[in-house]
């Protein structure tokens, strides 16, 4: 695998590729990497004929300064696990690298950015744009694969590809579970024991969820019974609980009159925050 850090070399690399009429498939990532992350990597490697994994933590896109400093950093780890998955190409650049200067831009997704992610972390999505939009240039990249626990992110980078004419396909991959559902995230490494055992009622209660939908129908009577569920466990806070279009994050009151709808979830399990979400009218 060979490894990056600055952005010429990177792209003189990339382009002897393109030359070669190689194509490439990209994975941005934050690093502290897991069995989600690696599937990521064996969607593009299917793909393309390179794939390149980039790593760095993007200090815009957290509104909380703590949350940065806790977020877990294990490069080397981070390496060996991509050399085991065969990942061709490592892009792992500094702070100064990626940001010379402070950016001031500032992006409005209109209602993407005002609902569930966007309500609880203000300025995020800004954050995501400018780094995905970097990555996106200095990469250039032919397919970049996301995964959908972060579902509203990949809707936030769908609407840049549309809109900035980035001419790349976006894979949305499918979540990677622990064994008790738990979706994996590179936060999970920061709860304790019993967090842990906890935190697998999260996708419990989606799963309750999607059971009730399919009955009932009834959106209102879902969320009830989601949140009534969780309540029971005291180390578990709610932050939101959502039944939205899968294409749009619109609300949804009548799920027979959406393609894919998605249920989606927000909680902290003691100080950590973490996300999920499961789908109708798909296979999860």
């Amino acid at each position: 695998m060979r490894i990056f850090e600055d952005i010429n070399p990177l792209q003189a690399f990339l382009r002897s590729k393109k030359a070669n009429q190689e194509n490439i498939g990209f994975v941005p990532t934050m690093g502290a990497l897991h069995q989600g992350h690696i599937s990521l990597i064996n969607a593009s490697k299917v793909e393309n004929d390179i794939t390149i994994c980039s790593i760095y933590v993007n200090p815009e896109q957290f509104s909380n300064p703590t949350d940065l400093v806790k977020y877990p950093r294990l490069l080397q780890e981070d390496i060996k696990m991509l050399e085991a998955a065969s990942c061709d190409v490592l892009f792992c650049p500094s702070d100064k690298v990626m940001y010379p200067e402070r950016p001031k831009l500032k992006i409005d997704f209109g209602f993407l950015e005002t609902t569930m992610e966007g309500k609880f972390r203000q300025g995020h999505f800004t954050g995501v744009a400018i780094i995905v939009s970097k990555l996106f240039h200095i990469v250039n990249p032919d397919r970049v694969y996301f995964g959908q626990k972060d579902l509203q992110q990949f809707l936030i980078v769908k609407q840049i590809n549309n809109e900035l004419s980035f001419n790349l396909q976006l894979q949305c991959v499918p979540i990677v579970r622990e064994q008790d559902g738990l979706a994996m995230s590179s936060r999970n490494s920061r709860l304790d024991k019993k967090e842990r055992l906890t935190a697998a009622q999260l996708y419990q209660s989606l799963t309750i969820g999607k059971q009730n939908l399919l009955v009932t129908e009834n959106v209102f009577d879902t969320k009830n019974k989601m949140a009534h569920y969780l309540s029971a466990f005291n180390d578990i806070r709610v932050e939101y609980i959502e039944i939205v279009d899968a294409a749009d994050l619109n609300v949804v009151n009548d799920i027979t009159q959406h393609e894919q709808v998605a249920l989606c979830i927000a909680a902290y399990v003691g100080n950590v925050r973490l996300i999920d979400n499961i789908l109708l009218f798909n296979i999860d």
